[in-house]
């Protein structure tokens, strides 16, 4: 472990450029930023904590959810990716049960005691329960769980859909484990210790797919039958050979007061899986749900069913996608993207809340995108919806048109070309 003088001074020899390309899929200019961004991070450490304390460094990533829209709560099946946009903190332990984190572009410091490890309800919401949340579940399951000082900045967009709150968990999870543990956890399980986190300490019922995607890295697809064992299977995927990129654009909506909205997906899907006795959709037998149709509409009302139509059609669009990446046809695994939107335009109904129906950021988003794209790309919503970013993948005769068409409407700025990442939640020390 290196000291703040040491690490900066390694930085700036380039002794991490290695990792840096790795990481963000980083060409000399990207990687210069990358030193840029550490060596700031660092610095801002040391005005925060004091100078030549001993530090390590560690990243996780934001994720694009390729398919499989909200199905994860209900045990389903979805794709997802790490992206090459993360959180980064600079860490050191405090040798005492005191967590002190500090987040570029939030006022205040999360101050956590972790000697009281119960749930407080007047933190409901807040990132400092899900470090509380994260540090009792590490110990619940006979890990440690110590004070440390950090530092953290981020360029995953807030509210973006590229899950920064996941992101978050998942980094403050890798300390833990890192520091305190010597990596006793595997990727999956700080995945589900950070679900834990958000469901109880933090009062949002959020799947798993966020935090595994983040944890693990890489294209990968998710299997929640068994949610305490979820199956994780990595598929390689270069977009550029097909001459396509990643674009998210940011529809800057806000995620202020959407909780009730994302909850009710996950409630009324429960619903219709408990007029079957069954906890979770994935355990209702998809043919008796059609068979029984009536019966469900008169029970939950429309937009249940609806839903519950979107869960059984896109746990399948997921292994299809999956499939079409392993064979190679491009075109099976745009069209599938294009169907999966729908869906969760008009099935699931998460382009936008009905409290607020004056703002439909993501609608236009997709409107947009199919305007630019149709006949060529792939485009949907991703991530919880009502509000964030969309997806696009777009060949690369139209990715000049695209962006200025979303800037024009979004924003200079708002729509990234990302690429994705193979790397999950680590010590940026470490390896790769």
């Amino acid at each position: 472990m290196l000291k703040t003088s040491q690490l900066i001074g390694k930085i700036e020899e380039g002794a991490y450029d290695d990792s840096f390309r790795a990481l963000y899929n980083a060409d000399e200019a990207g990687v210069a930023h990358q030193r840029e961004r550490y060596v700031a991070a660092i610095k801002r450490f040391e005005t925060l904590y004091g100078v030549d304390r001993e530090v390590s460094l560690y990243s996780a990533p934001g994720r694009t959810e390729i398919g499989g829209n909200h199905t994860d709560h209900n045990n389903g099946i979805v794709m997802a990716a790490a992206v090459n946009l993360d959180i980064i903190a600079v860490v050191s332990q405090n040798n005492s049960s005191i967590v002190r984190v500090k987040s570029h572009g939030f006022r205040d410091a999360d101050v956590v005691d972790l000697a009281q490890s119960e749930v407080n309800e007047r933190e409901f919401g807040r990132s400092s329960s899900l470090i509380r949340g994260v540090a009792a579940r590490i110990c619940q399951l006979g890990g440690k769980a110590e004070g440390f000082d950090a530092y953290t900045t981020s360029d995953v967009l807030r509210g973006s859909g590229l899950s920064s709150s996941a992101a978050f968990e998942v980094v403050i999870g890798a300390i833990f484990n890192g520091e305190f543990n010597n990596f006793r956890f595997t990727p999956v399980e700080i995945a589900q210790i950070s679900q834990y986190a958000e469901n109880v300490y933090f009062g949002k019922p959020s799947g798993l797919m966020d935090q595994t995607a983040s944890s693990v890295g890489s294209a990968i697809t998710i299997d929640f039958a068994d949610p305490n064992a979820p199956v994780v299977e990595e598929v390689a995927f270069d977009l550029s050979s097909y001459g396509l990129s990643l674009c998210i654009t940011d529809t800057k909506g806000s995620h202020a007061d959407l909780t009730d909205d994302y909850a009710a997906i996950r409630s009324e899907m429960e619903q219709v899986a408990g007029l079957f006795g069954k906890k979770v959709l994935r355990e209702v037998e998809e043919g008796r749900f059609f068979g029984e149709i009536a019966r469900v509409r008169e029970s939950v009302g429309d937009r249940a069913v609806l839903r519950a139509i979107h869960f059984f059609a896109e746990c399948r669009r997921a292994v299809a996608l999956r499939d079409a990446v392993k064979a190679g046809d491009i075109e099976r695994f745009k069209k599938l993207i294009i169907d999966g939107g729908h869906s969760s335009f008009e099935y699931n109904q998460n382009a936008y809340s009905i409290k607020h129906p004056q703002e439909q950021g993501v609608a236009v988003g997709v409107a947009l995108s199919q305007h630019v794209l149709e006949g060529a790309g792939a485009w949907r919503l991703q991530g919880g919806g009502f509000a964030g970013t969309i997806q696009a993948f777009v060949p690369a005769d139209r990715l000049e048109q695209y962006i200025g068409t979303m800037e024009s409407a979004f924003g200079k700025g708002s729509c990234y070309v990302l690429s994705v990442r193979n790397y999950g939640a680590i010590r940026v020390e470490e390896k790769l």
